[in-house]
């Protein structure tokens, strides 16, 4: 039996997730970053689990979520009560975990057509 790998058209991917770098398509980020079906956002200033603000949040829910991943590295750790109580209150839903966790759900999601939004935590080398 012959078995092809195909993405389907249309939506951002992610293709491999390291332990300091995520491959989105056939570039490779090594900073923090957000990324939507149709859109990637470099540069994120988030450097840690610490660092997630109000300002983090609002650039996460710029891109009008319905849900996000954030993936924390690679390991799952919770953000601050606060910044979670930001997107709820919105009635955004948001899952923690790791970064190859939120890869594979986002490609999942995605790939259903959800209007999900990743937003991956890298730290600097």
């Amino acid at each position: 039996m012959d078995l092809s790998l195909e993405h389907p058209e249309g939506y951002l991917f992610v293709r491999r997730v390291g332990e300091r770098s995520i491959t989105v398509m056939d570039r490779e980020l090594a900073a923090s970053f957000l990324l939507a079906p149709d859109r990637l956002v470099e540069g994120w200033a988030v450097d840690g689990v610490a660092a997630l603000d109000e300002s983090a949040g609002e650039a996460v829910r710029a891109l009008g979520p319905e849900v996000v991943l954030l993936g924390t590295g690679n390991r799952q750790q919770f953000p601050p009560a606060a910044f979670m109580a930001g997107f709820l209150r919105k009635g955004i839903g948001i899952e923690v975990m790791d970064n190859a966790a939120a890869a594979r759900t986002y490609d999942l999601l995605a790939g259903e057509g959800r209007r999900v939004v990743a937003a991956f935590i890298l730290p600097r080398a």
